[in-house]
């Protein structure tokens, strides 16, 4: 196998696990927005549903010029394992506990940070395949940032004053 070629499969790879990342981290944005639909929060998670929804368009038309196929088993895991995170042996096993808020949080800027790398890596790559990567890193600061905002207060909400 050439050296291109490689990288290619590489690249495929990568991008694959980004958009399978996108996906579960979708379906727990929606999830958070349906939950907490009230006041500044939800319209924060309103919009970041939004976002994350044209991020993984962009993504899965980079691969289209590409040429790189989606890895459907790749995404129907990243479905299940999100439905999967919902059951958790703890105080409240089929409805949320005192902590889902602070956890959904946590993931949901674990997820943000993994994708900023994602545009930065292609950024550093040299890989643009037609997407304005200046913005997108500039977006995902951004939801970052409001992330960032809304877990300190989900923390300190559940873990303040012991």
């Amino acid at each position: 196998m050439s050296k291109a070629d490689e990288r290619r499969d590489a690249l495929a790879t990568y991008l694959n696990d980004h958009l399978a990342g996108a996906s579960g981290g979708l379906e727990l944005a929606r999830r958070m927005a349906d939950r907490y639909r009230d006041g500044e929060l939800g319209g924060f998670l309103d919009q970041l549903v939004r976002e994350i929804e044209e991020d993984r368009d962009a993504l899965r038309e980079a691969m289209e010029r590409l040429e790189i196929p989606e890895n459907g088993i790749k995404q129907a895991l990243a479905w299940a394992g999100e439905k999967v995170s919902r059951l958790k042996p703890n105080d409240a096993f089929l409805s949320p506990s005192r902590l889902s808020r602070l956890i959904e949080f946590e993931a949901m800027a674990l997820g943000v940070e993994g994708k900023l790398s994602l545009w930065r890596s292609l950024e550093s790559a040299g890989v643009s395949a037609g997407l304005d990567l200046p913005r997108l890193i500039e977006r995902a600061v951004t939801q970052r940032e409001g992330l960032e905002r809304h877990r300190r207060e989900a923390a300190a909400a559940v873990l303040g004053e012991v």
